[in-house]
């Protein structure tokens, strides 16, 4: 089903003012009379694109009470190409998924579940296989002696090694790099549009790693407090948390309004905002993280919030994990520049999860930090040797900064910050797409033989990275708010039968809205009103080849007006903490557990039709009870709630 789609492009500034970019940067550079025009342009972009979405979107239906009658995929996606006549999908992006991510379509996969930006195609993957394997063919004809496997240049992946130091000093001094290293980031700083004059950058193990390095190195002593604006659990968002409690920091976070889950801003607006005092000079205030968009609800928050940070004497740390592909040329960064960015990477979509994450620190800010040693930091080195995951001090490292060599090539876990994606360390799920970077890979050095890329220069070609080059801000940014916005629409149109207003999706966070994110949180209910439980759907949805996440909202603020539905939304979870005296205690959180998607620049309109059409079985009140007969009858594991 591909269709050729008339394309109209318009300059990238006139797209920015109408939402494109998150949130502009009001009251920073333009004239007041200017960002007038831009507000009035703005809300009636914003109207008109909500009106659209509403009414254009299956005009002549109120409801599908049966996933038997919903409409097919090819009148779908006519209705929805007549409502967003700009949507690219038969043109590059097909072009692209059929030529470089081939495996999508060949295992009729919808890959819904990965957050971040991916590195290198399947194809690179796939025609360095085949390279490799010809190469070894040709040396096992050979009588002569098997000459030394220097690693390809055009090789897609990389094995990381924990580097000793602490963050500061790697900032200041760094080492002496290898050209993998440097190639990737000089690579990774020009598609996040990060200068190298006023940025550094340290590759770090994972998100999560990022954000304990800063919590490690930032000084709370001076700086105590740190203001956190997250409204679903993170990993990453914990382990700072805790090594910041740990360095006497005063812990804050921001509330999310119910039903919405907006930013209570009043409360935000209280912790930010410094009270005037006598001093001439204001203090310091301590860390603010913000997000700018949640990689769960796709809430976005607007960059004021940074600027009023900055204006109250604290320093902010921008999480830009969850933000699209080229959302960051869109940034002004050069108007607010952060103190830090943290980003993570992933190799390949729909395929390795593995990678690495970024921490980028502005060097007027690096002078501040505390020089503790911490772990976290790793080098990339050419990926040569199958082997499985070391953790630090099971094994002595190389300091591959001052060595052209490495004894201990490991492979860890990118942070995806999903609740049932593996820990750092742990194998991937068995939902998760097979061949892991560490099974791929064969190739055994010759002893003796520098595989840093020293001998000769290594051009790091990043196929992903050149295509979301290629399509641009405009196009990814258009493509993800026409998908999202009629995969809501098209959820809650389905509604239990003989239940007229009982919908079975419950959406959490912005519905149909111009500037929300490509990620959605909700819940499935069944026609008795009781809650499926998400791992329950995440596992149905793996079996139609779907890949969905799912994990908890929490920080959530309820008025005296909604009061009443505390009880009825709200789940306790106990979860352990370990105190400092080495025992196990037991705290009562109340949070939301949710089913989770995103979609990425590669998702096609088939994949998002096709998850409707999958939670729309469960209008059929026996749809569970089949699946579960269905599973044992074929003597496989029963389905686990």
């Amino acid at each position: 089903m591909q269709k050729k789609i008339s394309q109209r492009r318009e300059p990238a500034t006139q797209i920015c003012l109408q939402g494109c970019c998150p949130t502009p940067l009001l009251g920073l550079s333009e004239p007041r009379t200017s960002v007038s025009g831009q507000r009035s342009s703005l809300s009636e972009s914003r109207r008109n694109f909500v009106a659209a979405a509403t009414s254009s979107i299956f005009p002549n239906v109120t409801r599908f009470t049966n996933h038997e009658s919903l409409p097919s995929l090819q009148q779908s996606y006519s209705e929805f190409t007549t409502v967003y006549p700009q949507y690219s999908d038969a043109d590059r992006i097909h072009q692209i998924r059929e030529g470089d991510y081939f495996h999508l379509s060949r295992r009729n996969y919808t890959c819904l579940d990965y957050i971040g930006i991916g590195l290198f195609s399947y194809s690179q993957l796939h025609n360095s296989e085949r390279s490799n394997s010809s190469r070894a063919d040709e040396a096992a004809g050979s009588t002569s002696s098997p000459q030394p496997q220097i690693p390809r240049s055009d090789f897609p992946f990389f094995n990381i090694t924990y580097k000793t130091g602490n963050l500061k000093t790697q900032l200041l001094h760094g080492g002496q790099e290898s050209e993998l290293e440097s190639s990737m980031k000089k690579r990774i700083m020009s598609f996040l549009n990060i200068s190298e004059t006023d940025y550094s950058m340290a590759f770090t193990a994972n998100r999560t790693s990022a954000f304990k390095l800063v919590a490690e190195s930032y000084p709370f002593q001076t700086s105590r407090k740190l203001l956190t604006v997250y409204d679903y659990e993170s990993e990453a968002v914990e382990a700072m948390i805790n090594s910041s409690e740990k360095r006497l920091a005063r812990v804050m976070s921001a509330e999310f309004t119910w039903p919405r889950l907006r930013i209570h801003a009043e409360k935000l607006k209280k912790m930010l905002v410094q009270k005037k005092t006598r001093k001439k000079k204001m203090d310091t205030r301590g860390l603010f993280v913000l997000p700018v968009h949640s990689r769960v609800t796709g809430a976005r928050y607007p960059y004021l919030w940074m600027n009023m940070a900055q204006d109250n004497g604290w320093h902010v740390l921008l999480d830009a994990c969850a933000l699209g592909p080229k959302d960051m040329d869109s940034f002004g960064l050069s108007l607010l520049r952060p103190d830090f960015v943290v980003c993570s990477f992933y190799k390949v979509f729909g395929e390795n999860p593995s990678g690495f994450g970024c921490l980028f620190v502005k060097k007027s800010t690096i002078p501040i930090l505390d020089t503790s040693t911490s772990l976290g930091i790793v080098c990339l080195v050419p990926a040569t040797e199958r082997k499985l995951l070391q953790l630090p001090g099971e094994t002595e490292w190389s300091d591959i900064s001052n060595s052209n060599s490495f004894s201990g090539p490991i492979s860890v876990q990118t942070d995806l910050e999903i609740s049932q994606v593996p820990e750092e360390g742990t194998e991937e799920k068995e939902r998760m797409p097979r061949n892991s970077a560490v099974e791929e890979i064969a190739q055994e050095p010759t002893e003796g033989t520098a595989i840093s890329g020293s001998n000769e220069k290594l051009d790091i070609k990043c196929d992903a990275l050149d295509h979301v080059d290629a399509m641009g801000m405009t196009d990814i940014g258009n493509r993800g708010r026409y998908l999202i916005n009629w995969l809501v629409n098209a959820l809650l149109k389905l509604e239990h039968p003989n239940r007229e207003g009982e919908r079975l999706i419950r959406i959490y966070g912005p519905k149909i809205k111009f500037d929300r994110g490509p990620a959605l949180a909700f819940n499935v209910f069944d026609w008795k009103g009781e809650k499926v439980e998400p791992p329950l759907v995440q596992k149905l949805a793996d079996r139609s080849n779907i890949s969905l996440s799912y994990c908890f909202l929490h920080h959530i603020w309820f008025s005296d007006k909604y009061e009443e539905e505390r009880p009825k939304v709200l789940e306790k979870r106990h979860k352990g903490l370990l105190t400092d005296d080495g025992r196990r205690k037991q705290k009562a959180d109340p949070v939301i557990m949710v089913v989770t998607l995103a979609l990425s620049f590669l998702t096609s309109f088939e994949d998002v039709y096709k998850l409707w059409a999958f939670l729309a079985q469960f209008l059929d009140a026996d749809f569970v009870e089949k699946e579960r007969w269905r599973y044992t009858a074929l003597n496989q594991k029963t389905v686990e709630v």
